[in-house]
């Protein structure tokens, strides 16, 4: 399809009303980590079936869907970037390089999540990750939301340095995004190699915001949990 027609389609798939529960979900509201965020009220199975009608777009047309300001839209280009980096080897490092480009236009939750580790993780994979370090360091919760969840290719390949030590450049966050990022990608980590996790823990637990302890700890046996929560607690009394 061209991108005439990608649009005309999404708009086809359009609910207002779920539109009106996503600008509330995601926080759109003045103030809000979303806020100024425009929806269609495109649910995410449509756009991930319409994504398979889009080998066509360009870079150029993708770019033109990551800059709208519609949140489905920009969607919609990530999934198709997504899926062009694990198909066409040639467009890899133009994928990538527009990716770091576009950061401001990767600028919610979701989008981070969709897109960081099938872009930002293979392309690192056996590079340096000097880059996960400057985006880790970044004033844009995004970036720094990228940052970990870049790792989660690497996790997937049982390979946990580089989870642990953007994970601690983290450590200190003030916003709540990344605090759940951070508990999560440590979760993936100790579901696949407990005594790495638990060495991170025996360090920095008691530091640890709240919620990215309580995130980090969601699989562990219930006395275990509790011991590494009264760790918590002890440094808080």
């Amino acid at each position: 399809m061209t991108l005439a027609e990608v649009r005309e389609k999404l708009r086809e798939s359009a609910s207002p009303a779920y539109a009106e529960v996503a600008q509330r979900f995601f926080k759109t509201a003045p103030g809000e980590y979303g806020h100024g965020d425009r929806f269609l009220g495109v649910r995410v199975p449509a756009l991930r079936k319409l994504v398979r009608e889009c080998d066509a777009l360009t870079l150029a047309d993708l770019t033109t869907l990551l800059d709208s300001p519609w949140h489905e839209e920009r969607v919609l280009a990530l999934l198709a970037l997504v899926r062009n980096y694990a198909k066409r080897e040639d467009e890899r490092a133009a994928i990538y390089k527009l990716y770091l480009a576009k950061t401001d236009r990767v600028n919610g939750w979701d989008l981070v999540d969709a897109s960081a580790e099938h872009i930002l993780g293979p392309h690192l994979l056996d590079r340096s990750r000097t880059p996960l370090t400057k985006l880790a360091r970044s004033h844009s919760v995004w970036e720094r939301r990228m940052a970990i969840l870049a790792t989660f290719h690497f996790i997937k390949r049982n390979e946990f340095h580089e989870t642990l030590r953007i994970a601690e450049l983290l450590l200190h966050d003030d916003h709540d995004l990344i605090h759940k990022a951070v508990g999560w990608m440590l979760r993936e980590t100790g579901q696949r190699d407990r005594p790495v996790e638990e060495t991170f823990l025996r360090e920095h637990a008691a530091e640890m915001p709240r919620t990215m302890l309580r995130y980090a700890l969601e699989k562990f046996p219930e006395p275990l949990r509790k011991r590494y929560l009264g760790m918590k607690a002890a440094k808080s009394s």
